[in-house]
């Protein structure tokens, strides 16, 4: 009937560049800046993702470099400063990888970002093995979605089965991400059932309604 959510396999970056475990340092450094990545999913034998290497993880041991004898070291968790002397991946890496599925959709992937505290995940598939990688800024490309294109499928699939013609009249109107709609219903009870439904729908930042009820020619606007 409504809308389906848009799925990280929407949004995620494909094609995605991981290491071995015995990757070396310099390696991981190397191909982060050859790809301009900031975290290189670490893959077993099998090509499985087992946990994930980001510059948080290399920046330890430049700080044992320039000071080490204590520097900033000392106050740092003891994860970190175990990290300060590793020379592989799979001593530089967080794991277990905190990962996500190619159908979970994005309000999914934010939470479990939000949750974890990371700014991307490596997307796999059933398996385990790596089908992309989605960030944070990933997530923000369906408010990049084009007002018509919001404003139609507001229309298609909310208007015109919650509020059919002619006993209800809505005009739906979008402006920078905001909907607006405007009209007479005929079932007022139907006013935050189409709120919920309209802030579901991709790339939609609020929700305001301009609405007068048939029976009594009661009007009010504002946000449900």
């Amino acid at each position: 009937m409504y809308g389906t959510p848009h799925i990280v396999s929407d949004v995620m970056t494909h094609t995605v560049a991981a290491v071995g475990r015995r990757a070396p340092f310099k390696a991981i450094v190397q191909l982060m800046q050859d790809r301009q990545v900031s975290a290189l999913p670490v893959i077993d034998g099998e090509g499985r993702v087992i946990g994930v290497v980001s510059e948080a993880d290399l920046l330890p041991t430049e700080e044992l470099r320039d000071d080490p004898e204590t520097g900033c070291l000392q106050r740092r968790r003891p994860a970190d400063m175990a990290k300060a002397g590793a020379l592989t991946a799979a001593e530089l890496m967080s794991s277990p990888a905190v990962t996500v599925r190619a159908n979970a959709t994005l309000a999914e992937a934010a939470r479990t970002m939000a949750q974890e505290g990371v700014k991307r995940l490596p997307v796999v598939d059933a398996a385990g093995l790596p089908a992309g990688i989605v960030s944070r800024a990933d997530l923000l490309k369906v408010f990049l979605r084009d007002d018509d294109a919001i404003a139609e499928e507001v229309r298609r699939e909310i208007v015109s089965y919650l509020f059919p013609p002619p006993a209800s009249a809505l005009q739906a109107d979008v402006h920078d991400g905001v909907v607006t709609l405007t009209g007479r219903v005929r079932d007022p009870a139907l006013v935050p059932v189409a709120a919920r439904l309209v802030r579901a729908v991709e790339g939609v930042v609020d929700v305001q309604f301009d609405l007068a009820h048939d029976d009594h020619g009661v009007t009010g606007a504002g946000r449900p």
